[in-house]
């Protein structure tokens, strides 16, 4: 049985970049996989400027820069009876863009591979066991051995529910992704549409398609998808991506040689495009704590530091994720917010601006 001293399960933005971050210092680290990369994901795909400086730290901002992507200048709002507020996003080199999952998660995934990491894709994880140190079995027969696990394999996180931890989800919503041809003249802007049955998102990823997301409740989540084939002028036959759930209860980031990151620790609300940056920032922070800790730093204080700093990256802006969600729910309330935003267009300026703005 191989011997590691981090094991993380998940490949997306989260898992990639603690992987990176723990090769970076020479730790041995183990990332699992479920599925082949690339592959796509449901997600908005846009990348907020709060990203670039955790990018530039694993070295990859350029590479990221140089992939497919679109710049975006503003935010349009519209609400349900058409009228729109637009708020702009910050320009130059760090700049708002959007850029295919696919894409995007396979260069991570390769960069920790690259710094060190030793990736198993297509390996998915079965049972976990704690003796001091962690098991782990996998579906193939594999089992590795590890000082520290990580789960970072999103809002369905196996190893939260392998550990008993993974709370009770709420399907209120289903979300719709797809990638459609780009209409003429969309312009470089993220559209976030509210109608009556929910809500539509829309941002371009390169010069030719879009990325559609619909967010209802599953009463009314035909009825959009029908909204979107018209307006978008797609056939019935059009694939699309599902996920669920859109949000649930957290589920506690650090223990003693456990902890969890990204969705798996904390869904945000899809509405807010904060979810990568999340994801980044988190796997940065639980790689340095772990690095603390084979460094010889108190154990306990170093786990109790990190649960505070992964506090801090979210403090703030919870309140943002719960208006959000509201919005979403509620999406005449969100129509109206809007109304009251183009009296007051310094609200939505605040608001954008407290998403995409660097913390870190």
């Amino acid at each position: 049985m191989k011997q590691f001293d981090v094991a993380i399960v998940g490949g997306g933005p989260a898992g990639s970049s603690c992987a990176a971050f723990c090769a970076l210092v020479g730790l041995r680290t183990l990332l699992l996989e479920r599925e082949k990369f690339p592959r796509e994901k449901v997600c908005g795909d846009c990348l907020n400027p709060s990203c670039w400086s955790v990018l530039d730290r694993l070295g990859l901002a350029q590479r990221v820069r140089d992939l497919q992507h679109a710049k975006l200048s503003w935010v349009e709002f519209i609400a349900i009876d058409g009228q729109k507020l637009i708020v702009h996003l910050p320009s130059g080199d760090d700049c708002e863009i959007s850029v295919k999952r696919s894409l995007f998660d396979d260069l991570l995934l390769r960069r920790a591979g690259a710094l060190g990491a030793d990736v198993r894709e297509q390996t998915t994880v079965s049972g976990l066991s704690n003796n001091g140190d962690w098991k782990i079995e996998t579906v193939s027969g594999e089992t590795f051995q590890t000082r520290m696990l990580i789960g970072a394999d999103g809002r369905n996180s196996t190893v939260a529910r392998l550990c008993n931890l993974l709370p009770r989800i709420a399907r209120e919503r289903v979300a719709l992704q797809a990638h459609v041809p780009l209409p003429r003249d969309f312009g470089r802007r993220v559209a976030l549409q509210f109608l009556p049955e929910g809500y539509s998102g829309q941002a371009p990823v390169n010069e030719t398609e879009l990325n559609l997301c619909l967010v209802g409740r599953p009463t009314t989540i035909t009825q959009l998808r029908h909204w979107a084939e018209h307006q978008f002028q797609l056939t019935a036959d059009q694939p699309w991506r599902t996920i669920a759930p859109l949000t649930r209860s957290p589920v506690p980031s650090a223990h003693r040689n456990l902890f969890f990151i990204g969705d798996a620790a904390r869904v945000v609300e899809p509405f807010t495009g904060e979810g990568i940056y999340y994801a980044l920032r988190s796997g940065e922070l639980v790689a340095t704590a772990i690095a603390k800790i084979f460094r010889g730093d108190d154990r306990q204080s170093t786990v109790r530091n990190f649960a505070r700093a992964y506090g801090d990256v979210y403090r703030g802006r919870l309140w943002i994720n719960r208006l959000a969600r509201e919005a979403v729910v509620r999406p005449h309330l969100g129509s109206s917010f809007v109304h009251a935003a183009r009296l007051c267009p310094s609200i939505m300026k605040l608001l954008t601006a407290k998403i995409v703005l660097p913390s870190f």
